[in-house]
């Protein structure tokens, strides 16, 4: 691929796109069939994926383009009903990509998984008697799941906590053991779960209590990833408005998300938007992540934004976001979704850690591309001309006469399906 810039993309057929995508990414014919499909998740294979299935639930599938990461161009798929996403994506990743790209990076890949035990006769001496057994304890996982080891992961570390331990506390005491494991490129929820698991006997033993619950958790707070951007103000000039105006105004709204919760959860959902969306499509557990960000923006014991964005002694506006990627590139929904199979494809990352760092790009993006809305002309004029062309197929209009319509309802700034459908009887007189 020689670059994720396509002017134009927008203005291209369906048809159009496609074959620019295959001529970029050599996909092969039956590669390619599996966008035009309308079944492309086959019932045969949705049966097998959960329980009690009745038919699938597509969701539209858009390219975020202009995406320059570390040096490295990415056309990142997104599956996401909401219009003005994608399109934000790719105009924030546009300005991004002209002052030099975004930057990320990641820590390791460790994941946790959790036992719980109660009833032990004396907790500070089961918590010790667990720290003493780690190098067993360790080993014993890693012979749970040897294939993991053989890859290059594996049990590394392990820590012991006592819970409700004042005398204040409402609920009774417990010991919770977290055991430290590098999935490697996998999400590892088997993984972990098989571990901690293979474990319990051994753990009641030693800590001479009762186990109860030995599961992974979703706080992934040591696998995380981040992105940042440096942006110079003549590349925000919107309009009317100065770079500095903008920039400026992006800084005061991250402020506002940063020190007042029913602000943060409405703007970390427009993180969200970006995030989830490459989630979807690339065949992992957006709703891990989900749990996991919103987890992460509490750390500091109150509810605050994801982002952060200031402005360096140049003027520059910083953009930066780091937050939890419990993600993987193989196993799970990836091996066996057509259409993630393809996502993957598309996005090239070689690695987990690698598409944990496209990722978070993109919600960074998102979240500047909603903030420089907002601070501008208001969020409405680009959503919901975006949104005139669903108004318009809600209220019937078919083929060439959706965008026709989608124009008119623009036009007369009443962008709702009661007007649409007075426009679709017109049309058809």
């Amino acid at each position: 691929m020689k670059s994720s810039r396509i002017p134009g993309f927008y203005k291209k057929t369906v048809e159009e796109r496609r074959e620019l995508l295959q001529e970029a990414l050599n996909f092969s014919d039956d590669e390619l069939s599996a966008l035009f499909s309308e079944d492309a998740l086959p019932i045969e294979t949705a049966d097998k994926m959960i329980e009690n299935v009745i038919g699938t639930f597509p969701l539209p599938l858009g390219l975020g383009l202009n995406f320059l990461i570390n040096g490295k161009d990415y056309i990142i798929p997104m599956a996401v009903e909401e219009p003005s996403i994608v399109a934000s994506a790719s105009h924030i990743a546009k300005i991004v990509r002209d002052a030099g790209g975004f930057q990320t990076e990641a820590s390791e890949r460790i994941m946790i998984g959790q036992i719980q035990v109660v009833g032990c006769e004396n907790y500070d001496s089961a918590k010790q008697a667990l720290v003493n057994a780690k190098n067993g304890l360790i080993e014993a996982a890693n012979a749970a799941y040897p294939s993991i080891v053989k890859r290059g992961g594996g049990a590394t570390d392990l820590d012991v906590r006592i819970l409700n331990d004042s005398p204040n506390s409402n609920y009774g005491k417990m010991l919770v053991l977290h055991l430290y494991i590098n999935t490697c490129d996998a999400m590892g929820a088997n993984i972990i779960n098989t571990m901690v698991e293979s474990l319990a006997p051994m753990v009641e033993d030693i800590a001479k209590g009762k186990v109860y619950l030995r599961i992974l958790s979703n706080f992934a707070d040591r696998c995380v990833a981040k992105a940042s951007c440096i942006i110079p103000p003549r590349l925000l000039e919107t309009g009317n408005y100065t770079g500095e105006e903008v920039r400026d105004g992006v800084v005061h709204a991250f402020e506002f998300a940063d020190s007042d919760p029913y602000r943060a959860v409405t703007h970390n959902k427009g993180i969200m938007n970006g995030i989830d969306p490459v989630v979807i499509a690339s065949g992992n557990d957006w709703r891990a992540v989900e749990a996991g960000a919103h987890a992460y923006a509490s750390r500091f014991g109150s509810y605050r934004s994801m982002t952060k964005w200031s402005v360096d002694e140049e003027g520059n506006l910083v953009g930066e976001l780091e937050l939890p990627m419990s993600i993987g590139i193989v196993g799970g929904a990836i091996r066996v979704h057509p259409i993630s199979q393809l996502a993957h494809k598309i996005l090239r990352t070689e690695s987990a850690s690698e598409l944990a760092q496209v990722i978070v790009a993109v919600g960074l993006a998102q979240n500047l591309g909603a903030l420089k809305a907002l601070v501008t002309d208001g969020i409405q004029k680009g959503h919901m001309a975006l949104h005139s062309r669903s108004v318009a197929i809600a209220a019937g209009a078919t083929g060439e006469m959706i965008d026709i319509i989608a124009k008119e309802l623009v036009k007369s700034k009443e962008i709702r399906v009661g007007k649409a459908i007075e426009l679709v009887e017109q049309y058809k007189q």
